[in-house]
């Protein structure tokens, strides 16, 4: 699969479930993984590059983002790097916004540390300024975003908010491949967004040659991602006119596409 670098050091996906993407952040020695579901596939990555984990980070507490962490743990006890209110057992480093992750075996890369609840109450996400990436679990998907497991509207909004206020280059390594059924919904919304169908079109070629579509960008998120675009007038209008808002406010219109999304098929 392909991978995205920069000072050095190399981003790449380990597939793991059916759709989960586990993010490998590795130097020519060293690896990182965030949010590891699955041991085994990280562990046979490792082998067959000869890599020596160095930390896991993790985003938030579901399972299939952390259940692979205490057999790596097992064969590498490493620091574990994790959010300090989401209820994680096996979090040795807890952090909330203004901590900062600095990992040397990968050159000092200096991770930021966002706090991003909304689909669980203590979420975090991971952004290199420096890098300009962001890893940011099951907050932020290619073209859409994670369930309000454990947090309100206005919450998950002002969430989403943050990382969209993030440079538009910012690349968006996000948790689950998403985008394609992401972007049907997508459609309903904004039935004239040009950028939709282009980034459709784009990241069905991807897949077809068995690439993730992923990472995206902050600026392909603010203008294809619905969740994103709350705030638009012709979002809200649509809304209205299909009997699914009544107050056309940006958090209204966020909660409809919400409830809307999770029955949407």
């Amino acid at each position: 699969m392909s991978s995205v670098t920069a000072s050095g050091i190399a981003v790449s996906p380990i597939p793991a479930f059916r759709d989960n993407y586990i993010w490998m952040i590795a130097s020519q020695t060293h690896a990182v993984v965030i949010d590891p579901g699955e041991a085994a596939p990280v562990l046979d990555t490792l082998r067959k590059r000869s890599l020596q984990l160095s930390a896991i980070l993790l985003t938030h507490r579901h399972e299939d983002h952390t259940a692979g962490v205490d057999d790596l743990l097992a064969k590498y006890p490493v620091p574990v790097y994790g959010p300090k209110n989401d209820g994680i057992a096996s979090v040795t480093v807890p952090l909330q916004e203004g901590d900062t992750v600095t990992l040397p075996d990968l050159g000092d890369l200096s991770l930021a540390v966002l706090d991003v609840p909304g689909h669980t109450r203590g979420h975090i996400a991971y952004y290199a300024a420096a890098e300009k990436w962001l890893f940011c679990g099951d907050m932020l998907f290619g073209a859409g975003c994670g369930r309000m497991f454990e947090g309100t509207p206005d919450q998950m909004l002002a969430s989403l908010s943050k990382l969209a206020a993030l440079p538009e280059d910012t690349a968006v390594f996000a948790g689950h491949e998403y985008t394609l059924s992401n972007l049907k919904f997508a459609r309903e919304i904004e039935p004239d967004n040009t950028a939709i169908d282009a980034r459709a079109r784009d990241d069905q070629a991807l897949l077809n040659r068995r690439q993730p579509t992923l990472p995206s960008t902050i600026g392909i998120e603010k203008a294809t991602n619905p969740f994103l675009r709350a705030d638009r007038a012709n979002v809200m209008a649509r809304l209205k006119a299909l009997g699914r808002l009544q107050n056309e406010t940006p958090v209204d219109a966020f909660a409809a596409m919400r409830e809307w999304k999770n029955t949407y098929s």
